[in-house]
């Protein structure tokens, strides 16, 4: 058997009355799961997390209770990805031979048929976690969202997919705190500042995609208004990128040493982003420079922790 085909059959062949089938089948789905989210657990499971945490001390709870809320968000977020993922992968096959060979339905590690059925299991199950955890019209918003950047083909033109990812953003945060207590003033401002950077921002990861995009008809930024000015136009926001986040978040904390250290890191970051932007070009770098921002991401949200 050729191991393609014998990858399919692991993952989607199955026996349910055979001995110790379920516990198989569930420890299965787990790994066709991390195969699907895997690349994005630094974009869309950690940062949440480190906003949680950053609640939980500003709700003052005991180690118990804040291990109980990690584990809940990391089920909610581990679904909100998933759904998210099974979604776009689905609508993006053809140009993800171009831009991402590695992922599951290219290489026929799954079938479309499967990863659609996965899909409907994992929004219902967003749904039901969303609304016993008390955060349930975060995950509808989210469903909404994530319907018309996927299967409504919004994701095809740069403004409404930058709009829509900075939402998902909104519901990202706005979830991961209220999951262990309400929302105030600062946490919105919080989530509002980072929404904004991530609209101005997350084309950043489409100069990695360029022929992919180019040969689906996808509209991104650097297509729209060409490469060479698109490096120069985030080159100059991630530049100044550590003056706004100085001013909206970092300032109004009163300048102790742990908020200049955050802020000095997140500006160190950032400077090098803006760097590598303008001087590295290769899609190999620019990838890179794309999971940098994602750390920035996780950064700015690991300083809540101890600035909030």
């Amino acid at each position: 058997m050729q191991p393609r085909l014998m990858m399919r059959s692991t993952i989607e062949g199955m026996h349910l009355a055979e001995p110790m089938a379920w516990p198989r089948l569930m420890m299965r789905e787990l790994w066709v799961s991390w195969r699907f989210i895997g690349g994005d657990v630094s974009s869309a499971v950690i940062p949440p997390l480190l906003f949680l945490v950053a609640a939980s001390g500003h709700e003052g709870l005991g180690a118990l209770e804040v291990a109980w809320g990690l584990c809940r968000g990391l089920l909610y977020f581990w679904l909100f990805t998933y759904a998210f993922n099974l979604s776009n992968q689905l609508v993006g096959v053809e140009e993800d031979r171009v831009n991402k060979p590695h992922r599951p339905l290219v290489r026929g590690e799954v079938t479309v048929k499967g990863t659609r059925r996965r899909w409907w299991v994992s929004m219902a199950l967003l749904s039901l976690v969303g609304w016993g955890f008390g955060v349930w019209e975060w995950a509808l918003l989210w469903q909404v969202l994530l319907v018309v950047h996927n299967e409504a083909g919004a994701a095809k033109h740069w403004w409404a997919k930058n709009l829509l990812i900075a939402l998902g953003v909104v519901t990202q945060l706005a979830a991961a705190w209220q999951l262990v207590g309400p929302l105030t003033a600062e946490t919105w401002r919080w989530i509002a500042v980072l929404a904004s950077v991530v609209f101005l921002l997350v084309s950043l990861q489409d100069l990695r995609d360029l022929e992919g995009d180019r040969a689906s008809g996808r509209k991104t930024f650097p297509l729209v208004f060409g490469e060479k000015r698109t490096r120069y136009v985030l080159g100059t926001l991630f530049g100044v990128l550590p003056l706004i986040i100085h001013d909206a978040l970092m300032k109004p904390q009163g300048l102790t040493p742990v908020v200049v250290a955050c802020d000095a890191g997140l500006a160190l970051v950032s400077w090098m982003i803006a760097a590598r932007v303008v001087g590295w070009r290769t899609k190999q770098e620019d990838h890179r420079t794309y999971l940098l921002f994602t750390y920035w991401y996780c950064l700015a949200l690991l300083s809540t922790i101890v600035v909030l």
